[in-house]
C-alpha cells in the first residue's frame, strides 16, 4: 500500500491519513463478483478514469473528462462492448451516465473487469456520490458529495482502490 491508495476499512475509505465515510454494495463484499449480485468486489483496483458533469460541477482534476449527453455504460453481458462506455442510441442494456439526479455528477472509474470484460463477472464498479448515509449501492462505493469532490481533486492516475475482507 502507498499513501496514494484508497483503502476500504470498517471506518470507511482511508486516504491521506483520513477516513471518509462510505457505503458499499447491498450484498456486502464478494470474492466472486457476478453481474447484478449487488456486491462490491474485493481486490486491488486501479482508478482508471474520472468523469464529471461540467454543467453541474467544476472540473475536479486536470485529468477529469466531461460526461456528455448520450454517454452510457454497457451492462449487458451479451454485448460486445460489455463494461465499456458507449454512446446513445444503444440497443443493449446500459446505464445512463448523464442522470437527472446527481448520483453520477462525479464518477471515479475502476478497472474492475475492464478493459477486456469477462461476461457476467460484473460491470462498472464506480466511486460516486451516495443517495444518503448508509444507503447501499448496487456494488459501487459511494461517498458524501463534498468528500467525493475532495478525494477526486487529490487522486492521481497511480491511485488504487484496495478492498479486502473487513473482518
Amino acid at each position: 500500500m502507498t499513501p496514494q491508495d484508497l483503502v476500504l476499512t470498517p471506518k470507511g475509505l482511508r486516504f491521506a491519513r483520513q477516513h471518509w465515510p462510505c457505503t458499499i454494495g447491498r450484498s456486502g463484499l464478494s470474492h466472486t463478483k457476478r453481474e447484478g449480485d449487488g456486491a462490491t468486489p474485493t481486490g486491488t483496483h486501479r482508478i482508471t478514469g474520472l468523469l464529471y458533469r461540467p454543467d453541474r460541477i467544476a472540473r475536479p482534476n486536470r485529468w477529469a473528462k466531461p460526461i456528455r449527453p448520450g454517454d452510457l455504460w454497457s451492462d449487458d453481458p451479451n454485448d460486445a462492448h460489455y463494461n465499456l462506455m458507449v454512446r446513445a442510441p444503444y440497443a443493449y442494456s446500459h446505464e445512463s451516465l448523464r442522470r437527472a439526479d446527481p448520483l453520477y455528477d462525479l464518477i471515479l472509474l475502476t478497472d474492475w473487469n475492464w478493459p477486456r470484460a469477462i461476461r457476467g463477472y460484473g460491470s462498472a464498479i464506480f466511486l460516486h456520490r451516495w443517495r444518503r448515509p448508509g444507503y447501499p449501492t448496487e456494488g459501487c462505493i459511494a461517498l458524501r458529495p463534498d468528500h467525493l469532490m475532495r478525494l477526486a481533486s487529490k487522486l492521481t492516475p497511480q491511485t488504487r482502490l484496495i478492498v479486502t475482507n473487513l473482518e
